[in-house]
């Protein structure tokens, strides 16, 4: 019974991904910020009654949550697992061999659902292990976080235990849609790009995923991380904005 009802429910999940709108509006969704029903039917270049028809089916499939603020309904994903399917999805999508196809600035850092994903995202993921403050148990399976890595995000000011004591995963890693290797999910990404964004090391775009490097912030976490820094070599162009739009923000 387990099974068929495992079948069912993905088959299920699938179906409600399947259709082009409903895709646009979970891959806005990705940048973390709730979205109106009207603020979806523009980005899925759809009506609003057929908005939220499409919203319904997605909420039904588990996809999305809604928060009613007085006259207002505001829909978001309706857990970072599923922020972190779609990037995984948007992996396989790309086909074989891969070729990245993804506009700089938003390859180079980005928002996915709520911790930092891209070239960035990336870089980091590799040298928290590197350095030992993320210690890898197997293949796709939560990390430990080592006592040097603890003292390593005290630092930064991020307190590991008050993640532990969270109902999520606290770190984990996430596959990287357009570098095709993980960067950091989990409790532990999500306090890391808040940080980041609170020291304004990382500025968000106002219309995107995509998120700006400052020149202090890469002095600092080149400092902090003990690496060099991977920059992006050039501004987002119109056809770049265009490609952005169709690849959902």
């Amino acid at each position: 019974m387990n099974v068929v009802q495992n079948d069912l429910g993905l088959s299920n999940v699938a179906a409600a991904i399947a259709e082009p709108a409903r895709t646009r509006m979970l891959c806005a969704l990705m940048d973390g910020h709730a979205r109106t029903s009207t603020e979806l039917a523009a980005i899925a270049q759809v009506s609003t009654s057929t908005a939220s028809a499409h919203l319904a089916k997605l909420k039904d499939a588990g996809l999305l949550r809604v928060q009613v603020q007085g006259r207002h309904r505001y829909y978001d994903l309706g857990d970072p697992l599923v922020a972190q399917a779609l990037e995984a999805l948007m992996v396989i999508g790309q086909g074989t061999p891969f070729t990245p196809r993804t506009p700089d600035r938003l390859q180079f850092a980005r928002t996915c659902y709520d911790h930092l994903a891209g070239t960035l995202g990336v870089q980091l993921h590799d040298r928290m292990l590197e350095a030992g403050w993320l210690l890898a148990a197997g293949e796709g399976e939560e990390y430990r976080i080592s006592d040097s890595g603890v003292e390593f995000f005290h630092g930064l000011g991020i307190e590991v235990a008050e993640l532990r004591a969270l109902r999520r995963r606290v770190a984990c890693p996430c596959l990287d849609w357009s570098m095709r290797r993980p960067h950091l999910g989990g409790a532990l990404g999500a306090a890391l790009l808040r940080v980041l964004l609170e020291r304004k090391w990382l500025v968000r775009d106002l219309d995107s995923r995509a998120l700006t490097l400052t020149g202090t912030g890469g002095r600092y976490i080149s400092k902090r991380f003990g690496m060099p820094l991977i920059q992006p070599s050039r501004p987002l162009s119109a056809s770049a904005s265009l490609e952005l739009q169709q690849l959902g923000g």
